[in-house]
């Protein structure tokens, strides 16, 4: 399981015109998930997402959690994520997850992300969507379980 984490003032999601997603300052997780990830793994990443200091501190150093912060999580589905680009000028996606596991995965991540944490909005998985952000910082991590 791969994610893109950035620190954000705002980010939304938009699917047919209509927002379906939408927080304030926090994260925006672009999550993708691959054929061999487990709940485990997913388990894993949140753990690292939630708890990953990428927030400053009252010194200015990134010392602080979304947890620490309690700040929103937009968690986006994003199977591009996990494309091999290592060759030639088309992207394969042949690790990635069929799009049932994924879906089931994804879920699951939101289902534990919400269980966990404040503040969990999300995209619509297998959407065309439209995500606005402003990155803050800019701060991008990406992050792996």
């Amino acid at each position: 399981m791969k994610g893109l984490i950035q620190r954000v003032t705002h980010a939304s999601v938009v699917v047919d015109g209509e927002t379906v997603g939408e927080i304030g300052a926090g994260l925006l997780l672009l999550l993708g998930v691959e054929k061999d990830d487990t709940p485990e793994r997913a388990k894993k990443l949140l753990d690292k997402v939630l708890k990953y200091r990428v927030f400053s501190d009252d010194d200015g150093k990134m010392n602080l959690s979304l947890a620490d912060t309690g700040g929103g999580l937009l968690v986006v589905s994003q199977f591009t994520l996990v494309a091999d680009t290592r060759k030639g000028l088309r992207p394969s996606f042949s690790s990635g997850a069929s799009p049932a596991l994924g879906e089931e995965l994804y879920e699951y991540f939101v289902q534990q992300a919400r269980g966990n944490h404040g503040e969990v909005a999300t995209g619509q998985f297998g959407a065309d969507m439209k995500v606005s952000l402003l990155n803050d910082g800019p701060v991008t991590f990406w992050l792996e379980s």
